[in-house]
């Protein structure tokens, strides 16, 4: 199925400073987000948001467009690819219920009580038990207790990064996005996705030094990746790794 100029998935709307666009590639439409940056080449990606084309300010749309339709074939099989990628099925809240938290399986048991939790995490097997009026609002009450445990994670490991880079603490805010992890604003602060609970600590620390480092440099320059290297020394085998664990995260329901 063609891709719809008119429809853009919401994971590749650009944020502010990226300009999104659609070229021509066969009998497809297909959209990108073209973001200048002081670069020296035209650079292509492609992940869960689509394609994105990172160019230097000199270069002119037709530069970019040609470099586009020279690698149309790659393109279109990554998309493809992205496309049709399994999705994890699913879990069934129910007591005994497996899930990694902090990238350790955690059990989930499920008792009486006033929609409140207990940890239990200096067990053999850690556990985490729900206690609720009814068993039905066991997804709610789990999510809303992993949203708790993410923000106090995230606030503490953006107070342990920014001072780093001498900047102020920024605001932080919770997202549920499925397709992205972070992202950062000058003027509303980073916002991080809460899903990044089930990932290992490493993994959280690339994500949040990764938005940090936005706060010096607002695009994916190579001044950009020297600044989370500074934070985050092997930033590259991290993302590797996220990129990874993003296969398998749990959707809970």
């Amino acid at each position: 199925m063609p891709w719809r100029p008119e429809a853009l998935p919401s994971s590749i709307r650009p944020p502010v400073g990226e300009t999104a666009r659609t070229i021509e590639l066969g009998e497809s439409t297909v959209p990108y987000v073209l973001r200048r940056a002081r670069r020296r080449t035209i650079g292509l990606t492609i992940d869960h948001r689509g394609l994105r084309v990172g160019a230097p300010q000199r270069a002119s749309l037709r530069e970019v467009e040609s470099a586009i339709l020279q690698h149309g074939e790659w393109i279109r099989k990554k998309l493809d690819e992205w496309r049709t990628r399994p999705t994890a099925a699913p879990l069934q809240v129910v007591d005994g219920l497996r899930l990694p938290i902090l990238g350790s399986p955690v059990q989930i048991r499920l008792a009486r009580g006033a929609n409140r939790c207990v940890w239990n995490l200096q067990m053999a097997e850690p556990t985490l038990t729900l206690c609720l009026r009814s068993p039905e609002e066991a997804p709610r009450v789990l999510e809303q207790v992993l949203r708790a445990r993410a923000r106090a994670l995230f606030a503490e490991r953006l107070a342990h990064y920014a001072p780093l880079l001498g900047v102020a603490v920024p605001r932080l805010s919770l997202t549920a996005a499925r397709t992205r992890w972070g992202s950062c604003s000058q003027r509303t602060g980073i916002r991080l996705n809460w899903r990044l609970i089930h990932f290992p600590p490493p993994v959280v620390d690339y994500v949040v030094a990764h938005e940090v480092a936005h706060l010096r440099e607002m695009n994916h320059s190579l001044d950009f990746w020297a600044v989370v290297e500074r934070l985050c020394p092997n930033y590259r085998a991290l993302r590797a790794e996220l990129r990874d664990l993003a296969k398998t995260i749990p959707t809970l329901v």
